[in-house]
């Protein structure tokens, strides 16, 4: 018996019933998750199809901001760029991998409407879908990442283990204030603009072009920004520079208490979304 067919002749719609829902989709995404990977890939493809340099204008793109923000900052406030640029250039980076996935986590669910009100797929396919899009773009931008670190020696003292585990803890935040912003925009369509404007004022509050022993005394700002952790955890391990444990502390907590909270809304959610689109 399928679930729509159980569902209408039961009636169950309680809670436990939209949890259960909700934990079969996820498990069921995980059987799927190729097509997730094909999913993201044809969406990266077919954005530069007919180009030239292809996926690799991102990179390009990417690279000529790290260039022109870390030389125009580095005289700015007088800073060694041998220091400077590659800060900026992890900062920008990876603050962009963060930036692409809440952002267009908001057209998760509008984009694959189509799929949604034809098909039975897992609903969490095309978060998955959001991720790894923005993992093929990551990928491209390690080009500049390395190109800096070992272009300025600091290959030598940098942690990739350790930045890793950074990057997982980034994507695990990350997701689920992705599938968070998908859920809201699904239902009013203004929620996607809200997000990039708080995107685009939190790089400005987060010490992505500015260094944040320059807060001094008001540092407790810094730590109350989860931006900074999310980006602490990755960029100082590469930099050579030791992570704080309480960054790791904020990073599992939000991960742990965010994937609960979201989940729960998920299931609560989750069978009005198609009437949403």
């Amino acid at each position: 018996m399928d679930t729509a067919t159980h569902m209408l002749r039961t009636g169950r719609r309680g809670a436990l019933f939209q949890l259960q829902m909700a934990a079969r989709d996820l498990r069921n995404s995980f059987a799927r998750i190729g097509l997730a990977w094909s999913l993201a890939t044809h969406d990266v493809a077919s954005r530069y199809r007919g180009s030239v340099l292809g996926p690799f204008w991102i990179t390009l793109s990417m690279g000529l901001m790290v260039v022109g923000i870390g030389f125009l900052y580095a005289s700015l406030f007088n800073l060694p760029l041998s220091q400077f640029l590659p800060y900026v250039a992890l900062g920008i980076v990876f603050f962009g991998v963060m930036t692409g996935t809440i952002n267009e986590g908001c057209e998760t669910f509008v984009q694959a409407s189509g799929m949604l009100s034809q098909t039975a797929l897992p609903m969490f396919t095309f978060v998955w879908r959001t991720v790894f899009r923005n993992l093929i773009n990551l990928a491209h931008h390690l080009v500049i990442v390395v190109g800096v670190l070992v272009f300025y020696g600091m290959w030598k003292v940098s942690n990739p283990l350790l930045a890793l585990i950074g990057i997982v803890l980034m994507l695990l935040n990350a997701s689920w204030i992705s599938l968070l912003a998908g859920i809201a925009s699904a239902r009013y369509r203004d929620i996607p603009q809200i997000v990039i404007s708080v995107m685009q004022f939190a790089i400005f509050m987060t010490p992505v072009f500015w260094l944040p022993g320059r807060f001094g005394e008001h540092q407790i700002y810094l730590d109350l920004n989860p931006f900074y952790h999310l980006l602490q955890a990755v960029r100082a391990p590469l930099m050579g520079e030791p992570v704080l444990p309480n960054t790791y502390v904020v990073l599992v907590s939000m991960a742990v208490i965010g994937w609960l909270a979201t989940f729960l809304i998920f299931a609560r959610t989750r069978r009005r979304i198609v009437h949403y689109l």
